[in-house]
């Protein structure tokens, strides 16, 4: 199984891929988190991707292609994986569709998680992350145990730069103009089903999980 995951930032991508990769035992490839690691631990890919990162900007093609082909290419993507924030435009999905079809392999389905901006800002705004353990938390739906501290490791929680509020709507900004038109493209493929992401995490999963046996 080759799964995409499309929509906006704080659409819940990322929680409901945690759980679909597992269910499924497949892998899940995100490159916020590929990116983030490597900005961590200084590398050069990494250095250079912090400034875009900060301004809430769209990390340039060949760094993130970079990361994402090694990923695919590795042992752990054998059965299958879950791409969660890539490909993020038009010009990255055909790369994507190029590297593929070089491996006899095409991406089987693209679920598209809609949601109403307003309901968008608000997630994004109060989600809080582990710099340790890399958990993620929200204050309202899935908060930590003890305020301000990782119920994993014990480490005190941040607020990363791109979810905050002077970025957010940058964010967003970004996503309408050179990630929404990949909405069209794997329409146009017949293989993008959409996916309403309001409501708790338990239902957005159960709906998620009903249409993802719907497909065979």
């Amino acid at each position: 199984m080759r799964l995409i995951f499309l929509g906006p930032p704080g659409v819940g991508k990322g929680t409901q891929a945690d759980l679909i990769a597992k269910k499924y035992s497949i892998s899940k490839l995100s490159t916020g988190d590929l990116l983030r690691e490597s900005v961590d631990k200084r590398t050069p890919l990494g250095n250079e991707a912090k400034n875009f990162m900060e301004r809430g900007e769209l990390v340039p093609d060949d760094v993130v292609i970079g990361l994402v082909e090694e990923k695919l290419v590795s042992p752990e993507c054998r059965n299958g994986f879950l791409l969660d924030g890539f490909p993020r435009t038009v010009a990255q999905a055909n790369k994507l569709s190029s590297f593929l079809e070089g491996k006899g392999e095409t991406i089987d389905r693209v679920v598209y998680f809609s949601l109403p901006q307003t309901d968008i800002i608000k997630r994004i705004g109060g989600r809080r992350s582990c710099p340790q353990c890399k958990a993620v938390y929200h204050l309202e739906s899935i908060p930590p145990k003890e305020d301000g501290i990782c119920n994993i490791c014990g480490s005190a929680l941040i607020q990363r730069s791109d979810d905050k509020p002077e970025t957010i709507q940058s964010r967003l900004a970004v996503y309408q103009n050179q990630t929404k038109p990949l909405i069209q493209f794997y329409k146009d493929k017949g293989i993008l089903f959409e996916l309403d992401g309001s409501g708790v995490v338990a239902g957005v999963r159960d709906r998620l999980v009903a249409l993802l046996s719907q497909l065979g």
